[in-house]
Parts: structure tokens; C-alpha cells; sequence
């Protein structure tokens, strides 16, 4: 049988989207952050991708992008092609601090705590920052033999970071030192740490693994369908599933148990750059090299923000005319099809 699933557009980025990134829920929902080439971060509502505003104020391609943990998600940070890492207001949009930085900045995480930011980069270095000192100097940390694609938080000692020298680091920010290492035979692209701080997902080659955070040990990996950029496990309580995306311009959710495919769904026109569930894992994001971010159901025809009702199955797929795509932020624009 052939199951329909109708996307949502989120319409404003005119250059390829290559990260995205949800806040917990807050009393108000939950939020959604883009990162661009277009230099333009935006802020979104998390259930419905409803443009809430644009981040102004940075002169390059915007590499990474991040949103606090605190209950009502205030601050957001940005990773820059411009030398700079930003601190903004997530409520007036106004920009709090800039970090300077020797190089281009593509990656940026806060701490649990809201306390710190943690960047990386082109420099090689790992660099954490003091959020309520912005006059002090950043610690740095020093390794990687390449670009640094993501630093993240592992609660608020401990630093995750990735890099095109086919390694995963582990740093204990009280001392300054490594503490683990991890080699591959490829780049990891992307790192997520689960919801319950159990699992790290990563993902390289046409492979997602999983990893025990307590001691960093295997838990299970799959290879995939295609070269995979990003992964995200599913955040609802049974975590039965993932998503994953890349090279191929496809989206697949895949059982967590056993890493057949579940679901396929068909709907960008470039490589899938980020992918991310949302944080009651009731849809996921996908950004892409095509300038698009688009937001997929993970319940089909279930009820939720904008999606109403079952999609009917005379619907067809929505073409690009005279070269532009035609969708809505505000309607379920494009329909993608999988394969049961």
C-alpha cells in the first residue's frame, strides 16, 4: 500500500539550510532554530514552523545553530563563516554578546545549565565560554588534527566533539583534558545526544551507530540506504525509532531494534544536511542543501499542529513551476511518498 505523508514548508531561507535545531517544551510549545548559508538564522514555532522572527546581525554563512535548555528557551546561539560565534535573545532578537574567533565557526552548544557556551571550528580548537563572564577569556581545547564539525554538552562538565580528523574527543572541562578518544574510519557528520542523556547517535558513511554515554561503549549500528549526514533518535519514551537523511535527497525512519527501514519518504531536491526530532517526537525537521526546511509527521494521519487530518490518497505531488517550488508555511504543501 502506498502511505502519504504531506510535509510542511518552511518558507524565508534562500540559501541551503545545513543545520536545525529544537528547544525542550516550554510552557508556550516549543521552538526551532535554522542555520543557513543565507546568513540569516531563523527562530521558529516547533509545532507548526510559523516564522516568529530573523536574527540579524552576522556577515557570513551561518554554520551552527543552538537554543538554551532553560524553561522557556530565552537564548539562542549562532556559529558564523564571520569569524564570530553570537548569543541573542530569543524574545526581543537583540544580540547579547559576540565572541570573536580566528576562523570560521561551525559549530555552537549551550550547557544545561545555560552557563556556558561551547564552540569549534576551523581553528581546530574547541573553545568554551563563560556566558555570565563575557569579558573573561574562553578555555581552550586543544587535538584535533582538522575542522571541527560539532561540539556539544554531555550535562555541564563534559564536552563532545567531532571532527574531519575521523575522530569523536571527549573533554573534562574541570581539568582542560582529553578523556577519551574514539577513531573511525570515516568523518562523523553529526552527534545527538537522546533525550535521557543515555544514548549518543552518530552517523558516517552509510552507517548509524549508537553509544553508550556512561562509558562510551557500542551499543548497536546500522548501515543505511545512502551516506548519511545526520541522524536523530526518536525522543518519545518507547525510542523505538531514528530518522536519518543525507546524500540521496531521502528521509528514512528505521526501527531502533533491528535498523530496517520503516518509512522512506521522498521530498527534497538536494542532500539532506540536518535532521532532527522533535522533542515529543511527534514530527521531525529536515534541512537541505535545496534552501528548504521542511517538518515530516511521525504518526501519520494523526492530529497535530497543522496537520488535521489523514492526507487523501488522490492528492498528488506538488512540481516545481518555472523552476520554484510552490509551498506554505502556513499549509501542508508537499506530499511525500513511501513505500509500506
Amino acid at each position: 500500500m502506498t502511505v502519504r505523508q504531506v510535509p510542511l514548508g518552511c518558507r524565508g531561507h534562500t540559501r541551503p539550510v545545513v543545520q536545525v535545531a529544537f528547544s525542550k517544551i516550554t510552557p508556550k510549545g516549543y521552538f526551532m532554530i535554522s542555520a543557513s548559508k543565507d546568513g540569516k538564522p531563523m527562530f521558529r514555532q516547533g509545532e507548526t514552523g510559523d516564522w516568529i522572527g530573523t536574527f540579524q546581525g552576522h556577515k557570513g554563512a551561518i554554520w551552527g545553530v543552538a537554543l538554551n535548555s532553560d524553561s522557556d528557551a530565552k537564548l539562542a546561539a549562532t556559529a558564523s563563516a564571520d569569524f564570530s560565534a553570537k548569543i541573542w535573545n530569543a524574545v526581543s532578537g537583540k544580540t547579547i554578546h559576540t565572541y570573536e574567533h580566528n576562523h570560521v565557526v561551525k559549530t555552537c552548544d549551550f550547557n544545561p545549565a545555560s552557563t556556558h557556551l561551547v564552540t569549534g571550528g576551523m581553528e581546530k580548537l574547541v573553545r568554551i565560554f563563560d556566558i555570565e563572564r563575557s569579558d573573561a577569556d574562553p578555555i581552550k581545547l586543544a587535538g584535533h588534527d582538522s575542522s571541527i564539525r560539532r561540539s556539544i554538552f554531555y550535562g555541564n562538565d563534559t564536552i563532545l566533539s567531532c571532527s574531519d580528523d575521523k575522530s569523536i574527543r571527549v573533554w573534562d572541562i574541570k581539568s582542560s583534558q582529553q578523556v577519551k578518544k574514539l577513531d573511525f574510519p570515516a568523518i562523523v557528520y553529526d552527534m545527538e545526544i537522546s533525550a535521557d542523556q543515555q544514548t549518543l547517535t552518530i552517523c558516517y558513511e552509510k552507517w548509524v551507530a549508537f553509544y553508550n554515554l556512561k562509558d562510551f561503549s557500542l551499543y548497536k549500528k546500522f548501515q543505511v540506504p545512502t551516506v548519511t549526514y545526520s541522524a536523530s533518535l526518536s525522543s518519545e519514551q518507547d525510542g523505538t525509532s531514528f530518522v536519518c537523511a543525507g546524500e540521496d535527497f531521502r528521509l528514512y525512519r528505521c526501527d531502533y531494534e533491528t535498523g530496517s527501514v520503516v518509512e522512506m519518504f521522498r521530498g527534497h531536491f538536494g542532500p539532506v544536511h540536518s535532521i532532527r526530532f522533535s522533542p515529543d517526537g511527534e514530527l521531525y525537521a529536515s534541512a537541505s542543501e535545496d534552501g528548504t526546511l521542511r517538518l515530516w509527521q511521525t504518526h501519520l494521519g494523526k492530529q497535530y499542529g497543522l496537520w488535521r487530518a489523514a492526507p487523501e490518497p488522490e492528492q498528488v505531488v506538488s512540481k516545481p513551476v518555472n523552476g520554484q517550488e510552490v509551498n506554505s508555511v502556513m499549509v501542508a504543501n508537499n506530499v511525500g511518498e513511501a513505500v509500506a
